[in-house]
């Protein structure tokens, strides 16, 4: 199922998008279309349903904040990451990138929110900018 939407660019985006329309040989709704598939992918039943960072523990929150992703999912995301810096990726692996890119930003948020919950309970010293 698809929604129509109409949405006005800033003009250098605009640019940017039909420049990578043409580099890659799609249609211009394709390209934005696969960018915001990759920017807003939906989350995961387990990311919607994850404990809420105020309700964890003490240790939980310091063990969230150092949260990565598993070594083999790493290595994959950046064998991935470079394919598609070379223009090589197949459909199947633009599928498999977009599942570990939405793994990776959801772990990234709940490290985000571990920090903010253990700066707020004195746990950690605020980040400096």
């Amino acid at each position: 199922m698809s929604t129509q939407v109409t949405v006005t660019l800033p003009d250098a985006v605009y640019r940017s998008a039909v420049r990578l329309a043409k580099l890659t040989q799609r249609e211009l709704g394709d390209v934005l279309t696969d960018t915001l598939s990759l920017s807003l992918p939906e989350l995961t039943p387990e990311a919607e349903m994850a404990v809420p960072i105020a309700d964890l523990s003490d240790a939980e929150v310091l063990t969230l904040m150092a949260l990565t992703l598993p070594p083999v999912q790493d290595h994959q995301l950046t064998t991935l990451l470079e394919r598609q810096q070379a223009g090589s990726l197949t459909a199947e692996e633009r599928t498999q990138l977009a599942a570990l890119m939405q793994a990776y930003r959801e772990g990234l948020l709940r490290k985000a929110q571990a920090l903010q919950e253990a700066v707020r309970r004195g746990l950690h010293e605020p980040l400096t900018p």
